[in-house]
């Protein structure tokens, strides 16, 4: 009878162990044998709290979950694989993934995700492939792979991005394949990829980069480690001469471009470069290419090109070197259509006059008289002397041809003039006549020094000039006239010790205005931009020597972005006359304390705040190491701005890591309101804010509080102090 007791007993606790093991959320399918839960087109708005703590594997795939909350994934943290895909996901907040440590696979393609914020990866420590494609990504925040250090693949192609930063993939230490096919790049940071030391593949197919990323590339060739590269589909026009400097690239896929010209000393830097294709361009032929030492394969298919004797040395330089020529001749008709590779290098000829005239002589003679001998196929338009002219493509480069005058003579339709690493030096009144309908003009590194007022005039269709890295010191107040239509205006890395306001007073279509990297020292007087730029939306004066704002001089009712990191400013600004400023940069300045209304007048609109690395930061770590330091903790500033608030408790030990609006001792304690003269003594702080570290706990000594002690509203022990924190951007 007990022995029937006891094999009841343990089959009903196996049935209960089983019953709990095989729980599945409803309108999921689940397979307890694979550790998997599927809830495909659910419609879904949460992630099923229902699901089975062991489970591994994870399919959301369409659904409408569109914000994943902190901790959406803390009752699964056995998961390897997470599918995400089609879940109309707009924001993935801080901590989503903190606690998948085991995740290996994360899809998050087509979806709606526009920023990758700071902490948006946070907790994905075991990650190796992450899928972002398909989305709407415009925006890599600093530090957003920085969690990422075992990710091998990173997918952000069919997406938005425009321009990729310097060190915009930090972090990324074990990474190998970079896909940014399909967006719109147009332009790459100096140091965009810095730190990729394992990468081995990076693909840029399908974007409007009209210029070889020389500066890029070459920067990031001491790490030696791609091999592959893809820039097909971007709308280039000339490769000159070293402009591929990487050392270990084996394939390069230049194909579906619009290549007319390409150096013999374009790959001089290339050594190792085995797979080159150069296929659907408009390449009429070919010199014998000097640098690469190993090339197996040249793909010519979709060319042009005119079998006479130009492409003779190419052939025979194929031939020596065993390289497999891909292609067809499209000239002249007896070699129509005939592979290159078939093709002898004696059948590549050009016929002398005196060939023509007996042939046309013999046949007909009538045509003999108009028959000229064989000319060297016409790649380019006509163009002044060491610059390239792309007729079709309405391009003009003389990039780095030491030329100390502007060129003349480009062709009239010419949009793109690229200018750049030349010796201009000085730049009189009118230096570009003919060029009305350049749209784009590209002046960096001619170490140029001065512009005489009316430089650019007769550029009335000039949206874009980049004037970076130069010597300026000042600006002309006719700099700019004559170019009326000027958008975008890049001047960082001069010497410019003002705000050059009245050049700029020229010019009411400015939108955005870079001052990076110059010596400005203060801003002024008040009014400076509203007078200057009205309709200016975007002011970037990062690392400049700013120490002082004037009241009035940043107002404007349309900027919308301001940068004034890295400067020397010991306060916050006044900013109450920009009522619709939504991103704003003070880190690494000299700001020791924050005023109560600092940021009130901004409140509204203000969406991303960045305040690390300042001197506050400074101040705390010495605060930390001495009895009291005094510091105003008047935190009302906070209270009216739009930003997602988040703080952690960093001590005692047993709250470390929490949320601090989550604590029971914080809650409890009254707050304390101070007038804005009212300063605080503090015991121990780590303060440190927004652009990657954690806010951490504010200990208050209550006893040198004069004010709550005089009103006997604090009694005489420290507690954490009731206040918004700024989240982590």
């Amino acid at each position: 009878m007990c022995f029937f007791s006891a094999l009841t007993f343990m089959l009903i606790f196996a049935l209960s162990l089983c019953a709990e093991a095989g729980k599945c959320p409803r309108l999921c399918n689940c397979d307890s044998t694979k550790l998997t839960v599927t809830c495909i087109g659910k419609n879904l708005t949460v992630v099923p709290p229902t699901i089975d703590e062991i489970t591994l594997k994870l399919d959301l795939r369409s659904n409408n979950l569109q914000v994943l909350p902190r901790g959406a994934f803390v009752l699964t943290p056995y998961l390897t694989h997470l599918n995400l895909q089609r879940c109309n996901i707009i924001k993935v907040k801080e901590g989503a993934f903190r606690t998948l440590g085991r995740v290996v696979s994360l899809n998050l393609a087509h979806n709606k995700i526009d920023v990758l914020y700071q902490e948006s990866f946070d907790g994905l420590s075991s990650l190796k492939e992450l899928h972002l494609d398909h989305n709407r990504v415009e925006e890599i925040q600093p530090g957003a792979f920085t969690q990422l250090g075992f990710l091998n693949m990173l997918a952000l192609t069919h997406n938005q991005l425009v321009y990729i930063p310097n060190m915009a993939f930090q972090g990324l230490h074990n990474i190998k394949w970079l896909r940014l096919s399909h967006n719109s790049l147009n332009n790459l940071a100096p140091e965009a990829f810095t730190g990729l030391f394992t990468l081995s593949h990076l693909s840029l197919d399908h974007n409007e980069l009209q210029f070889f990323p020389t500066h890029t590339m070459s920067r990031w060739e001491t790490q030696k480690g791609v091999t592959r590269l893809d820039m097909s589909h971007n709308p280039m026009a000339y490769l000159g001469e070293e402009s591929v400097s990487m050392a270990k690239l084996t394939h390069l896929y230049l194909d579906h471009m619009s290549l007319q010209d390409l150096s013999e000393q374009a790959l001089s830097h290339a050594p190792r470069l085995s797979h080159l294709d150069l296929s659907h361009n408009q390449l009429r032929y070919l010199e014998p290419l000097s640098g690469p030492k190993e090339l197996a394969s040249l793909n010519l298919t979709g060319n042009p090109i005119y079998c006479n004797c130009y492409m003779r040395p190419l052939r025979q330089w194929t031939s020596i070197g065993r390289v497999k020529l891909l292609g067809t001749c499209a000239g002249p008709p007896h070699l129509s259509d005939e592979p290159l590779q078939g093709v002898a290098p004696l059948d590549l000829r050009c016929r002398n006059r005196g060939e023509v005239l007996k042939d046309r002589f013999e046949e007909d003679d009538e045509t003999v008289r108009g028959s000229p001998p064989t000319a060297k196929p016409r790649q380019k338009a006509k163009c002044p002397v060491n610059c390239n002219c792309d007729v079709e493509a309405q391009h003009a480069t003389c990039e780095g041809q030491g030329h100390t005058k502007v060129p003349r003579g480009f062709p009239p339709k010419t949009q793109l003039l690229d200018l750049r690493s030349n010796h201009f030096h000085y730049l009189p009144t009118n230096s570009f006549p003919g060029t009305s309908q350049v749209v784009s003009l590209h002046l960096e590194s001619c170490k140029i020094h001065e512009i005489e007022g009316g430089t650019f005039q007769g550029m009335k269709n000039l949206v874009y000039l980049y004037l970076s890295d130069n010597d300026l010191t000042f600006l002309d107040r006719g700099a700019f006239a004559g170019a009326p239509e000027l958008t975008y205006l890049h001047l960082e890395g001069n010497r410019l010790t003002q705000f050059p306001g009245s050049a700029l007073a020229l010019l009411p279509s400015l939108f955005v205005l870079h001052l990076e990297q110059n010596a400005i020292s203060k801003l002024e007087p008040a009014g400076l931009l509203s007078s200057a730029t009205p309709k200016l939306r975007e002011l970037y004066l990062t690392n400049n020597t700013i120490n002082a704002i004037a009241k009035g001089s940043l107002d404007s009712v349309f900027l919308g972005t301001l940068h004034l990191d890295a400067n020397q400013l010991m306060e916050v600004p006044t900013l109450s006359g920009t009522p619709n400023l939504e991103e704003l940069r003070l880190c690494r300045n000299s700001i020791r304390w924050v005023g109560p209304n600092a940021f009130q007048s901004i409140g509204l609109s203000l969406k991303k705040l960045y305040m690390d690395q300042m001197g506050m930061e400074k101040y705390i770590h010495h605060c930390l190491s001495s009895d009291s330091v005094v510091l105003d903790l008047n935190f009302r500033w906070m209270e009216n701005v739009s930003l997602e608030v988040t703080a952690t408790c960093g001590h005692p030990p047993e709250l470390r890591g929490q949320k601090v609006m989550d604590v029971q001792v914080f809650t409890s304690c009254p707050e304390i309101i101070s007038p804005q003269d009212q300063r605080v003594v503090i015991k121990a702080l780590q303060f440190t804010t927004l652009c990657g570290i954690d806010i951490h706990y504010l200990l208050f000594d209550h006893n040198k509080h004069t004010k709550a002690k005089d009103k006997g509203e604090r009694n005489e022990k420290s507690n954490l102090i009731p206040r918004q924190f700024p989240s982590k951007l």
